[in-house]
Order: structure tokens, then sequence, then C-alpha cells
């Protein structure tokens, strides 16, 4: 069973929030935000992304840099475009896209449960990458960023939920096509009966940012050494999260692009694929994939619509049943010898926020020479990847909307 707290956030002030909000640090690079940010002294960017305040070509991983954050950081507090809610609260945040809209409540997450496996994740992280954020957050000693978890359906959960949105937004706003809505749980005994529903949960999954989360256990670990007085209340026990009913979320396909038929001709890749896929003309329109198991194919300005064959499909295994894994194994290993789906320059990997009419236009201007769509990974079998305790291969999954940073920080004492 997990554990959680409530928490005293830090936030802008609700006139400042859509000024100060920012998309997550790993979304963008270094020049998105410094032209983000640009005329705009309160924007996140300046405490997430602290190379834009330096030369262009300056090394985000730079120590001026984090020293950057700490000073950006202490400076938006005094400014007051950052303040500290008096109280422990849990936060309501709602996230309206596409005529959707998804409730997460922003916590402060167990590094013990997250050390222990109760927080599940389904990605390898990067040691690098891990480095940086760790660096970060102790910097600021802060958690900026929020990881994004996913927990199972749960009714009692929901009906609070519903009840607090009933009330006045603390703020409201809409940045990148999405409504951003943030609701202040302060009622001590509603915090509490959210911690209590929590505690019967067993698992949290991470569905979007394994590397703040290990980055902030690590944080908590190193300073758990460092206390000869720890006793388990402190702040840095915990890392903030915010965590969503796993029917809510909505997970995007993730397709790719090679760009060489690996000395095949189009017509001997068609019958290569045959062997283990049933193949059927989709035509020059844009063809979205309707169910698992099914691929569109983009080829020589036509869409076929490829259905694997039941005999090459293993639906007990977790990881081998996932239409990312069909597609490596059978298609880009076996037929274009892509082994390495990180490191191989033969493919790319396109969101499907882009759509598929942008792998097709790819293809017709000869900047790659097949597309490759796929349907969603659903957030089941994300999960049961996780329960599994197993990774997802490279590149399967895709959530949106993203979190906006700086809605709610964690401070770690």
């Amino acid at each position: 069973m997990v554990k959680i707290k409530a928490f005293k956030g830090i936030r802008p002030p609700k006139e400042m929030a859509a000024k100060v909000c920012a998309r997550p640090y790993d979304v963008l690079s270094s020049e998105e935000a410094r032209a983000e940010a640009e005329g705009m002294p309160m924007s996140l960017y300046h405490i997430s992304k602290p190379e834009i305040n330096f030369p262009v070509g300056t090394s985000e991983y730079d120590e001026r840099v984090y020293q950057e954050a700490t000073r950006q950081y202490n400076l938006f507090k005094q400014n007051g475009w950052l303040r500290q809610d008096p109280t422990e609260c849990y936060y309501v945040y709602a996230q309206t896209w596409r005529g959707k809209t998804q409730y997460g409540l922003m916590i402060a997450a167990s590094v013990e449960d997250y050390e222990a496996g109760r927080i599940k994740k389904h990605e390898l992280t990067r040691q690098d990458k891990e480095d940086d954020r760790m660096r970060h957050v102790v910097a600021t000693n802060a958690n900026i960023g929020s990881a994004f978890f996913a927990y199972p359906k749960n009714p009692a959960l929901h009906n609070i939920i519903m009840q607090v949105v009933k009330g006045e937004p603390e703020c409201d706003f809409i940045a990148d096509e999405v409504r951003h809505q943030l609701w202040v749980v302060s009622e001590k005994d509603t915090c509490n009966e959210i911690t209590d529903i929590f505690a019967t949960i067993p698992s949290l999954y991470i569905a979007d940012g394994h590397h703040r989360s290990a980055a902030a256990a690590r944080v908590g670990a190193e300073r758990r050494k460092t206390n000869p007085n720890h006793n388990g209340t402190e702040e840095y026990n915990y890392f903030l999260a915010t965590a969503f009913s796993a029917d809510e979320l909505t997970v995007l396909d993730y397709n790719r692009l090679v760009f060489d038929l690996n000395g095949h001709s189009e017509a001997e890749l068609l019958q290569l694929l045959a062997e283990d896929f049933i193949i059927e003309t989709a035509g020059a329109e844009v063809y979205h994939p309707q169910a698992r198991h099914e691929f569109a194919l983009y080829l020589d300005h036509c869409w076929y619509r490829l259905t694997a064959k039941p005999e090459v499909v293993d639906d007990t295994d977790p990881i081998k049943s996932l239409d990312v894994s069909i597609s490596s194994e059978l298609i880009l290993k076996k037929l274009f010898g892509i082994v390495n789906l990180r490191k191989d320059e033969r493919v790319d990997f396109i969101g499907g926020i882009r759509g598929l009419q942008y792998l097709q236009d790819q293809v017709d201007q000869g900047k790659a020479k097949l597309a490759l769509a796929l349907y969603p990974v659903s957030m089941q079998e994300i999960m049961n990847v996780a329960d599994a305790g197993q990774i997802m291969p490279p590149k399967a999954t895709w959530f949106e909307p993203k979190l906006r940073s700086g809605i709610v920080i964690h401070e770690l004492d």
C-alpha cells in the first residue's frame, strides 16, 4: 500500500499563474525555452532551464547553470511570483484538452515507496539525465516539476475530486491549447480521507517523469544517509507527483519513420511483410490503425493496413504482445536490420501529437522512405508491464497533455 502526504505547496498567485507556469523542462530545447521566455522575467524557464540566462551554447550541465537555478528560484519567491501555502494541502489539477478533462491529485509521494517498488516504472532511465535532475533538485531544494503518476480507478477518490471541483478554481488559464485549473484542498478531514484512500492502493504507476522520480528518490536517500537525526518524517522523504485515475489518461500513438528500405524494392517489401501480416490496401487517404495488432504502413504514395497473423502474436506475454514489440521484431529488425532503436539513425520516432499526415508528408517529400503508424498502447498494457517488473520497449508511450510545471512546487524542508 502506498504512502502519500499533503504538503505546503509553493505556487504563483492566481493572476500570475499563466505567466509563471511553463512546459516541462524536457519537452523543449534550450533555444525554444529562450525564445518562449524572451521578455518574460517571471517565466519558470528561468528556473527550470536556467541556461537561457547565459550566452547561447552554454552547457545546461555547467555548474553555473545550477547556481543560476538557485538564484532565480530565490528571486521568484522574493518578488512574490511564488508563494507558499501556510498549511499542508493536496491540490486538484484539471487539464482539458480536445474536449476531454482529466483530474489529477498533486501529492507528496514517498521515496520509500519508490525504492520498494510500490511506485512502479516501465522505462529505463539514463544516468546523465538522472544526475542532471538530481543536481537541479539539490540546487533549488525543491521539486520544480512534477512526476506524472497513474493509479487504478477508485470511485471514492473520484467522488472527493468531483466535490472539490464544484468550487472556484484557484487558478484557471489556457496554454498550448490546454485549459489548466487548480483547486486547493486544505480542509484537514478531506486531506486525511485522501491520505487514507491512497493507503488502500497497492501501487502507483509512473506514466511520465521517470528521471524526475529517480532523481528525487536519490536526493531523499542521500539526505537520509547524511542526517544523523533522520526519523522518516522529513519532507525530503517525499517528492512531487500528480496522480491521475488510469482510466482518464490519454496515451497517443508513437510512430516510426524509416529512411531506407534496406535494399528491398517496394514490391519485395510487401511480399516479405505478407509472411507475418495480412495486408490490405487502404488507399491514398491517411489511414489510422483501428485496434491492437493492426498497423498502418505508408509506402510509395499508398497506405496499407497490416494485421498481425494470430500465429505471430503471443498475448500471454506482456512485452511480446505489445504492438511496439511486434513491429520492432517483425518489421524493423527482420526486414530492415534495425536492432538498436535508441541508436540506429535509419529510424526516427514521431509522437502522435503530430498526426499521421505529418508522416505521409515526410515520405512524400522524400525525407523518409516508409512510415509506420501504431495503435496507441493502453494504460492497462503499461500497468501489466510494470506489474510484471518488466520494461517497455523504447519509444512506446506518448502522453498528452503534458503537466504544466510551476503550477505547484514542493520544497524538501
